[in-house]
Formats: structure tokens, sequence, C-alpha cells
């Protein structure tokens, strides 16, 4: 059931190309909610993480920022695939599946911020 304050913060947020005011009568569907709470978690973890590594893990990468991106988007992808293969996505020794997953989303938006010269050098 979508709490108040989550419609509210949903309707305050652009929604698909156009802002939503209040006095419209629309209500997200528990699919919207779930979408929001998962990109503010998926952009609290990336901007965490920015705070412990810094922007010069990716801006200088070997082989510049997007093969940086291309290289450790490979290696999420390869270590998802080998839990998905061998049955083990249930039991991994380290992070979960979901936390793979996660990572991979936010090398994307980060993959995104450098196309556009979003992403900082120092």
């Amino acid at each position: 059931m979508a709490k108040k304050e989550d419609i509210k913060a949903v309707k305050s947020v652009l929604h698909t190309g156009f802002r939503v005011s209040d006095d419209i009568d629309w209500e997200p569907d528990q699919l919207e909610l779930d979408v929001w709470e998962i990109s503010d978690e998926l952009n609290n973890l990336l901007i965490s993480k920015h705070h412990d590594y810094g922007p010069k893990n990716i801006s200088q990468a070997p082989g510049g920022p997007l093969n940086g991106l291309r290289v450790r988007m490979w290696d999420k992808m390869a270590r998802i695939n080998n839990l998905l293969d061998s049955n083990r996505h249930d039991t991994p020794a380290h992070e979960s599946l979901e936390d793979s997953f996660r990572d991979l989303a936010n090398y994307a938006i980060i993959s995104i911020l450098v196309l556009k010269g979003k992403w900082p050098t120092e």
C-alpha cells in the first residue's frame, strides 16, 4: 500500500517528462513506488561509494573512463553469469546477486555521466 509521503515524493519529481503537481489526481501504482525506492537506494549507494573512491578511479582508468567502466561491467556480468550458470546465485561466498546488479546499474549511471561530460576528473 502506498504511503502518502511516498506518493507526494513521487509527484514532486519528473514523471514521463512532465512535472506532476499535487493537484493532479494521479496515484502511482506499487511498481512506480518500488522503482523510485530502488532508484533512490542506487543513488545513495553511488554517492556513498563515490565519497570513498573519489573520481579518479573512473577518470584516470587505464584506456580511459569508458574503457575502465566497460571492464568493470564485464567483470560484473561474468560474475552474474557464473553464479547463475553454476546455480549458486542464492549462496555466493561474497556479495549477493542483488549487490552485483546494483553495481552494474550504478556503472551504467556513471557511464552516462561520463558520456555527458559530467563525471568529475579531480
